[in-house]
């Protein structure tokens, strides 16, 4: 069974439903990746869900002496929590509930059995090498000649264009109901 490692949160006052949105953004990446996502998402959960994953790295770290370069986020679990009842007048009277949600947030991660290189690394480009035929020229050089050669024959000048401008004509000219 492989090693894992947990941080909870409770009472977070954000509603479950965007909570998931962005724990869903890094479910099943390395912490790494996850870190520079909640980093820089634009989501008010990013910050939150940022700290407790940084605390679930320093729990790795710190109790079980695990690398974090080999650590992964294995399961990401937003639940509901209590709701704060408030109540809003309205009209004639009467009154409705506003219903103030909260989260609890469980990180789970795991352990890769080798360190895991970032993802998002850019490697330079390879370069083209040109493609020769057997006459020596450059094979994209010898389809260009051959484009050059074909002239429009007779029919091709012959046909018509299709009109562009006449369907903007007919639709700004109808009335409106």
């Amino acid at each position: 069974m492989t090693q894992t490692v947990t941080a909870h949160v409770k009472y977070l006052k954000i509603p479950p439903r965007k909570a998931r949105i962005v724990a869903d953004l890094v479910r099943g990446l390395t912490v790494n990746e996850a870190e520079s996502r909640l980093f820089l998402s634009p989501r008010r959960p990013g910050e939150p869900l940022l700290k407790l994953l940084r605390a679930a790295v320093a729990n790795a770290v710190h109790n079980f002496k695990l690398e974090p370069t080999k650590l992964y986020v294995k399961e990401v679990f937003v639940n509901q929590g209590p709701k704060q009842k408030r109540w809003m007048p309205r009209a004639r009277g009467s009154a409705s509930t506003i219903e103030k949600k909260t989260s609890h947030v469980t990180i789970v991660l795991g352990v890769y059995d080798e360190a895991k290189v970032a993802k998002f690394t850019i490697l330079p480009k390879p370069k083209k090498k040109a493609e020769t035929t057997k006459g020596g020229k450059k094979k994209h050089e010898h389809d260009e000649a051959e484009h050059e050669k074909h002239a429009p024959t007779a029919a091709e000048k012959a046909a018509p264009e299709t009109p562009k401008a006449g369907f903007t004509k007919r639709v700004f000219r109808r009335k409106s109901i």
